[in-house]
């Protein structure tokens, strides 16, 4: 197996919660010799300086600065967080057994998370001598299942259920006698006394290569943590250039982005100004010579239901990149940035191909148009073909990974110049 796609797999088994997988791209930009950034602090930036900051815990977004004048900003966007449940405050309904009370974060396939062993992670804020601090907890052992009723008693199961998040999906943590245990078992975890909380719940299931050629890799959060790792190596092993090279992975994509880690917050334009005004640069004259690419999977096309799909851009696993369309604007992409992306991913050898809804099935809308209201530039909507998007274990191609690695390397290694309605690539 490919040494990326092994990488790839540890950072999926690792990140169990949103604060877990940002925890994991920071180490990753920490191990290359990116310095941390805190945005209460004053920033003293370099040429050729390598710098990362992190939002709410949810949230990161490192640069570089060149050692020449820099003409422009080289920026993609994915996004941290999937959907799952959440734990509820006093969460706790006892009786004959112990459940947890849970309500949904984000729109998930609710089916594919019964009958199968699961557990919390998240953060947990404790009491400490100097006021509170958060620490990241991941009960890491089967603690939860969410039983299904046996077809004896919903006859109607196979033939379309509806499913009540207020009853059907509350997960069974134990007996009878569980009452004020799941809290105790949080401060051990913490080290101390629970003030709060942001709790998830997560699959036991580890990421997984299958099929007759290894052609297939699934796993939980492949939408969006798969776009956001490959995005990050690329960043990580792109040449410098005359621009600036900025990550983007924010928080909150799949509930709206309206967070203060997500992208309908300040957080891209807040840093690009400081960086501005820490090298004495134009921020509007940067902006002007600027590209986005917004990096969020796509559907592929379903084995099962061909008819789902638009006939002429369909894009399947392992067939390339694919290129986000929608006349509505719920994708970003315009003929000008699809043929920018395409220019380059044909320099670095990787095949790219189209999706669009069908014109009577409206699809989910992502966070480039959300970011461009705080940073207007020239946008492509990308991501990688998958399958079953938004159940608690996702599939999608083992070779698209590596083409995206290689389409945002490149991405990462090129300047931007523009002129009129010209572009110049270098």
């Amino acid at each position: 197996m490919d040494n990326k796609i092994k990488a790839l797999m540890r950072f999926l088994d690792a990140a169990h919660s949103v604060y877990h997988a940002t925890a994991g791209l920071a180490e990753e930009l920490e191990k290359k010799g990116y310095i941390r950034l805190e945005e209460q602090e004053n920033w003293h930036l370099v040429p050729g300086g390598k710098y990362f900051l992190t939002r709410g815990g949810t949230a990161v977004l490192a640069f570089r600065i060149p050692e020449k004048p820099p003409v422009g900003f080289m920026m993609s966007a994915s996004h941290s967080d999937r959907p799952t449940f959440k734990i509820k405050e006093n969460p706790e309904l006892s009786g004959k057994y112990t459940r947890l009370a849970t309500e949904k974060y984000g729109g998930m396939l609710m089916g594919t998370w019964l009958d199968r062993p699961l557990s919390i992670a998240g953060r947990v804020v404790v009491e400490t001598e100097n006021g509170v601090e958060s620490k990241l907890v991941d009960i890491d052992r089967d603690l939860l299942m969410i039983p299904n009723v046996a077809i004896h008693m919903n006859r109607q199961a196979n033939d379309g259920y509806k499913w009540n998040p207020a009853v059907d999906t509350l997960p069974l943590l134990a007996g009878a006698g569980g009452a004020g245990k799941l809290n105790k078992l949080l401060e051990k975890a913490a080290g101390g006394k629970v003030l709060g909380h942001d709790l998830y719940l997560y699959i036991r299931q580890k990421a997984a290569v299958w099929g007759l050629d290894k052609e297939f890799i699934s796993a939980a959060a492949l939408d969006d943590l798969e776009c956001a790792w490959c995005c990050t190596q690329g960043f990580l092993e792109a040449e410098e250039t005359d621009s600036i090279p900025v990550l983007c992975v924010f928080d909150s994509e799949e509930v709206g982005s309206s967070s203060v880690q997500g992208a309908a917050s300040d957080l891209l334009e807040s840093v690009l100004t400081r960086i501005c005004e820490t090298l004495d640069l134009e921020l509007p004259r940067l902006l002007a010579q600027s590209f986005l690419v917004s990096a969020d999977n796509a559907h592929a096309l379903h084995p099962n239901h061909p008819e789902f799909a638009d006939p002429n851009n369909a894009p399947v696993m392992n067939g390339g990149v694919a290129v986000k369309f929608n006349a509505n604007l719920r994708y970003c992409t315009d003929g000008v940035s699809a043929a920018v992306f395409r220019k380059i991913c044909a320099e670095a050898n990787v095949p790219v191909q189209t999706y669009c809804n069908r014109a009577d099935i409206p699809g989910g809308s992502t966070l480039g148009n959300i970011s461009l209201s705080h940073v207007s530039v020239p946008t492509v909507d990308v991501g990688l073909p998958q399958l079953a998007m938004h159940a608690c274990y996702e599939t999608a191609g083992v070779k698209d990974v590596l083409y995206l690695q290689d389409a945002m390397k490149a991405f990462y290694s090129t300047s931007m110049q523009i002129s009129g309605e010209g572009y110049t690539l270098r």
